[in-house]
């Protein structure tokens, strides 16, 4: 199923620091530091869907932490109705984009004399850059992100201190995290110029599709995938207690 496929690439490539097996669902944890990281991912069936739920709020209320799942096309079937049956709402509701990745296609590592880095591991201006963007959350928050991103093998892009992204390869796919653009710079093609550089380097790797997660109003963003080639292939939102 490829929507199970899905969510189990974008959990390998934004790995939670606590993971709980809990019959066929996962229960992640973060320290609260994104929703991804900490949240249920409910794949397969549970033996009681209600003892299932149960469990996991239990499992977040003992960790101070709001109970939350991650529902997309691989989800436990009746999941969804089940838990707004008990008072969850829907949050973000987020589009899964992929890509054909065409050998000797151009990448995009220069532009106005500016040129792309990728590197190995984030420095600290790459993360200042994305939390400033992307950073909701107080305390040690972009300590705890940076394990998180850090979690995984993974190649790092910036432009200047403007723009950054992040890239995984896993096997066939490469999975594009953290495009983040500070205001100040953006509407000057530097998104475009970090994506195109992902684009390359995952060419070179051998990958053969990318993919990419975006929440569904950044209407912004979606059309920038969209320019390079990007379209929907499966959807997930968040259903918060």
């Amino acid at each position: 199923m490829i929507d199970e496929v899905f969510d189990r690439l974008v959990d390998r490539a934004w790995p939670a620091l606590q993971r709980v097996d809990a019959g066929s669902w996962t229960l992640r944890a973060a320290d609260g530091v994104t929703k991804r990281a900490n949240s249920v991912l409910p794949l397969g069936e549970p033996e009681d869907l209600l003892t299932g739920i149960e469990g996991a709020e239990k499992f977040y209320a003992d960790r101070g932490l709001p109970c939350v799942f991650s529902v997309g096309g691989g989800a436990t079937p009746g999941l969804d109705a089940a838990l707004e049956a008990r008072g969850y709402r829907v949050v973000d509701p987020t589009l899964v984009m992929t890509a054909r990745l065409v050998p000797g296609e151009p990448g995009g590592r220069e532009e106005a004399g500016e040129k792309v880095e990728l590197a190995e591991a984030p420095s600290q201006a790459w993360l200042d850059a994305w939390w400033s963007v992307d950073g909701r959350f107080g305390g040690d928050g972009l300590a705890t992100a940076a394990r998180i991103l850090t979690g995984v093998p993974a190649v790092y892009a910036s432009l200047g201190r403007e723009a950054v992204g992040r890239g995984v390869v896993q096997g066939e796919w490469f999975g594009i995290y953290s495009m983040a653009v500070l205001p100040h710079a953006r509407r000057r093609g530097h998104g475009r110029e970090v994506l195109r550089a992902l684009l390359s380097h995952a060419r070179a790797q051998g990958t053969q599709r990318a993919y990419l997660v975006v929440v569904e109003s950044n209407t912004a963003a979606r059309a920038l995938y969209e320019r390079q080639g990007f379209t929907v292939a499966g959807r997930y939102h968040y259903r918060v207690r």
